[in-house]
């Protein structure tokens, strides 16, 4: 599979979720999260995606950078919106357009490492981070909207399927 299919495959399940979830339960805090809400997941993850887009074009990526954009957390119209922009700019990018990585680990100053990499290499670590965030959104949908039907394999790694499915089928 493409990785840029597999990409949109994720963002297509985070965009099932965001279309069945009620708007109220979308910012409801989750106490199992902390209180954050299946939003402020759906943000954060999205965030990331936004920072590889922002720097595809002078070829910088900085997530450090994000915009913890309070209106894509808490208006899911707003961010199926982003979901579609993303989706839209992840199908028609060059996946070797080389790029370079800002990460800052310091935790007295700003100064950043600078690390070669790819926007396909930039992919799967998109695809992996949305992966993590939406098993931890799947806890919160089961408590605040039990109602939301997700895929079988939302928040799962696809390389845990695969083993899941060969397991299963070596005990059979």
């Amino acid at each position: 599979m493409k990785l840029t299919t597999a990409c949109c495959n994720i963002l297509e399940q985070l965009t099932g979720l965001v279309e069945q979830i009620t708007p109220q339960d979308f910012s409801k805090p989750v106490t199992t999260l902390g209180n954050s809400t299946i939003g402020q997941h759906l943000r954060h993850t999205l965030e990331f995606f936004i920072c590889l887009e922002n720097g595809y074009e002078k070829g910088v990526v900085n997530y450090d950078k994000r915009q913890h954009d309070k209106l894509i957390e808490s208006d899911k119209y707003i961010a199926l919106s982003t979901l579609n922009r993303i989706k839209d700019f992840v199908a028609t990018q060059q996946p070797d357009k080389p790029l370079q990585l800002e990460v800052g680990y310091d935790l007295k100053n700003d100064e950043a490492t600078v690390v070669q990499t790819n926007f396909a290499r930039e992919l799967v670590y998109n695809i992996e981070h949305a992966v993590h965030h939406m098993a931890i959104m799947k806890i919160g949908i089961r408590e605040v909207a039990p109602y939301v039907t997700l895929p079988a394999e939302f928040g799962i790694a696809a390389s845990t399927i695969r083993y899941q499915e060969k397991t299963a089928l070596a005990s059979s």
